[in-house]
């Protein structure tokens, strides 16, 4: 029961990186501010720590 628990927080880990990715890089693609190597930097950052990078993107912006 123990490694079931185990597997259901690492997936539910998973699943929240994937989404919280996924809408930084709409974000960061919809941007027309930036260049097109700052979109890839910001993408590549989002892949990497996207809740940690959300922050920082968030604001640089605001």
């Amino acid at each position: 029961m123990q490694e079931l628990i185990s597997y259901a927080v690492i997936f539910a880990a998973l699943i929240g990186h994937c989404l919280l990715a996924g809408k930084m890089y709409r974000t960061v693609h919809a941007d027309n501010d930036l260049s097109i190597k700052e979109k890839n930097d910001w993408k590549l950052k989002a892949l990497i720590f996207p809740g940690f990078f959300w922050f920082r993107y968030k604001n640089t912006k605001g």
